[in-house]
């Protein structure tokens, strides 16, 4: 038996209403959970991106590549494993402004972990870190014993160690 390993799936598509849909159905009927979902620009103009996190084993990848490239408005995909991409998840921290004033601890968790303040008010403070998925967890836990009032964490976003030959196939396509 293959052993299931984390692939970014980019998908090269025409943004379309609905596609969404019919790729996240393409997981659903092999029972597998797509574990983020980021939609984006691309460096093409008129070209959006689909970046994907998903577990699987490369079997399973391939065939999965093979039905996203035969719905009609994708141009193209391609799985990479993380060793092939450099990646980021950012993630946003709501917390009691109290905290900032009354807690040296929180400072410190601040600084140490390359997080920064990005707004303040009577309230409540907001906290920014982009990272790898177990920094962003490593964080959490830490501020979590302090009382997180709201929390976000964005889908992955990757880019290839390698050139990608879609760049220049899609220049071509859509000047």
């Amino acid at each position: 038996m293959e052993e299931n390993q984390t692939y970014t799936i980019s998908i090269y598509t025409e943004n379309t209403v609905g596609l969404l849909n019919r790729i996240s159905a393409i997981f659903q009927r092999r029972h597998i959970n797509i574990e983020s979902v980021n939609v984006s620009k691309s460096e093409i103009k008129s070209v959006s991106r689909f970046t994907l996190l998903a577990k699987m084993s490369e079997d399973q990848i391939k065939k999965i590549i093979g039905q996203i490239e035969k719905q009609v408005e994708v141009i193209k995909a391609f799985y990479h494993t993380d060793e092939q991409t450099i990646y980021q998840e950012s993630c946003l921290f709501k917390l009691s402004t109290d905290l900032l004033v009354d807690n040296d601890e929180i400072q410190t968790i601040i600084n140490n972990s390359k997080s920064r303040i990005i707004n303040v008010n009577k309230d409540f403070f907001v906290l920014e870190r982009s990272g790898s998925k177990e920094e962003l967890e490593e964080l959490y836990h830490e501020l979590d014993k302090h009382g997180i009032k709201q929390f976000v964490r964005s889908g992955r976003i990757a880019i290839t160690k390698t050139e990608m030959p879609i760049s220049e196939m899609l220049k071509e396509v859509h000047k």
